[in-house]
């Protein structure tokens, strides 16, 4: 395929980008939320900013599991949807409700009973023991907050996943909006005590969070029902909610692998960040830092990935395979561009952010250092983020598996673990060691694509 094949026309660029852009403004409204957040309990100090950080590490693999949930069910749901089954794209949306209920009220559980064994993990590396301390009991404190949060978290994601996979992307990012506004004032008020309210700290924060997410779940709930005529999966969802065996078979077979490999590689994530955290108590606040940011600059690629997903999976439930083939290429190499810009702004910003956080230069130092490292490697991010989305188009999750958490647990924490236990190299020299796998997966992705098996109808 030369050069110019792999470009698409400008009706193809409107058509994706029409998608994509209110995803990647969503995202990146909710992700700027985060950062100012992130600055205003960073402004309080380094413990704070590290009992948040490592909390919500926990929570990501919550948010992942939901994801994974979603999303596997998704894949019926785009090529649903690309069939013109109403009744289908129904169906998916009942499962996501139940399946994320199920998790949601396991997770609260399973977080209750067990966050301060799970924080403390992450305190062990050289530091003051009263540091720890402090940082352990914010932490506990703000996660026994979020938890609140969990089951409308679940059901939010029930609502904008269908209605995405169905190609409504802008009412999701309207909802994310209301919900960020919310929180944004939250925020402000609850930290730091403004109008005679009470100075709550990180607990402000995770008090702001939970009520946000109330509000998104009612305007996605409100903004569906009222607009039942065009978005008719809704009608008779709740009247009836029941699912065909065959189909639930067919949901949980292809929800499970998702399922389990966000949840494995989210784990594995956490643990190749404790391994950083295992050379200094310093590294928590720098990956925090680090973290916050990438999410405000990955935005562009993540949204792509997401819209991948979607054009591909309604081309394939069409019965269009060899222009789902060709369409995911030239969307994957569109996405490694953009992953290539933000990676140089990313670059170019990495060492003013930190500088904008109440910690030492020690910290600030390390995190500028961890934003230049993944700043370099986004491109490849990009790269088999891309390919990750096209495999899953066409309901290959067990492929996807093997693909992202087996990769992650068999590679990179392996290498992490051993580096970081066993070797004298900084946590800079670390992460550049870890990181540089990216391009072994790179190639993995690249012959899986372009072999072709992933691509298939599976709602024929």
């Amino acid at each position: 395929m030369n050069l110019r094949s792999r470009l698409g026309t400008r009706k193809f660029y409107r058509r994706v980008l029409g998608i994509a852009i209110p995803m990647m403004m969503q995202n990146g409204l909710t992700n700027f939320v985060n950062t100012l957040d992130n600055l205003m309990i960073g402004s309080v100090g380094t413990t704070s900013i590290s009992g948040v950080a490592i909390a919500n590490q926990l929570v990501f693999i919550y948010y992942l599991l939901i994801f994974g949930a979603t999303a596997g069910v998704g894949i019926f749901t785009a090529q649903f949807f690309g069939n013109s089954d109403e009744e289908g794209v129904r169906n998916t949306f009942r499962f996501k409700v139940a399946a994320n209920l199920f998790l949601a009220v396991l997770s609260i559980v399973i977080y209750a009973f067990f966050c301060p064994v799970l924080i403390s993990q992450f305190l062990q590396g050289e530091g003051s023991p009263e540091d720890a301390a402090n940082t352990l009991q914010i932490g506990v404190d703000y996660m026994r907050i979020i938890l609140i949060s969990l089951i409308p978290i679940g059901l939010s994601s029930a609502y904008s996943g269908t209605l995405r996979d169905t190609g409504y992307t802008k009412v999701p990012m309207v909802a994310a909006f209301a919900a960020i506004s919310v929180n944004l004032v939250g925020n402000a008020l609850l930290i730091y005590g403004l109008f005679g309210l009470p100075r709550l700290g990180a607990n402000g924060a995770a008090i702001a969070t939970v009520i946000s997410r109330f509000v998104e779940l009612s305007v996605l709930a409100i903004y569906t029902r009222a607009h039942s005529g065009t978005h008719t999966f809704i009608r008779g969802a709740f009247r009836h909610f029941m699912i065909p065996r065959s189909l639930c078979s067919q949901f949980i077979l292809k929800a499970l692998p998702l399922m389990a490999n966000e949840t494995l590689w989210s784990v594995g994530i956490t643990v190749q960040n404790q391994c950083y955290s295992y050379r200094s108590l310093d590294a928590v606040a720098a990956i925090n830092i680090e973290t916050t940011i990438y999410n405000l600059f990955s935005v562009a690629f993540v949204a792509m990935g997401e819209a991948i997903g979607i054009i591909v999976g309604q081309q394939l439930g069409a019965g269009k395979i060899e222009e789902g083939k060709d369409t995911a290429v030239k969307m994957r190499d569109f996405t490694v561009f953009l992953g290539a810009v933000f990676g140089l702004l990313l670059i170019a910003v990495s060492p003013l952010f930190p500088r904008m956080y109440n910690t030492t230069d020690a910290v600030k130092h390390m995190a500028t250092v961890f934003i230049i490292i993944v700043g370099i490697y986004m491109p490849l991010m990009a790269y088999t983020h891309a390919s990750y989305f096209i495999i899953r188009a066409g309901g290959n999750t067990f492929i996807t598996f093997l693909f992202d958490s087996c990769f992650v647990w068999v590679i990179a924490v392996p290498l992490a673990y051993c580096l970081s236990r066993y070797t004298a190299l900084n946590v800079h020299l670390l992460m550049i060691c870890v990181m540089g796998t990216e391009s072994i997966k790179c190639i993995i992705g690249g012959l899986m694509v372009r072999s072709g098996m992933w691509a298939k109808n599976i709602v024929k």
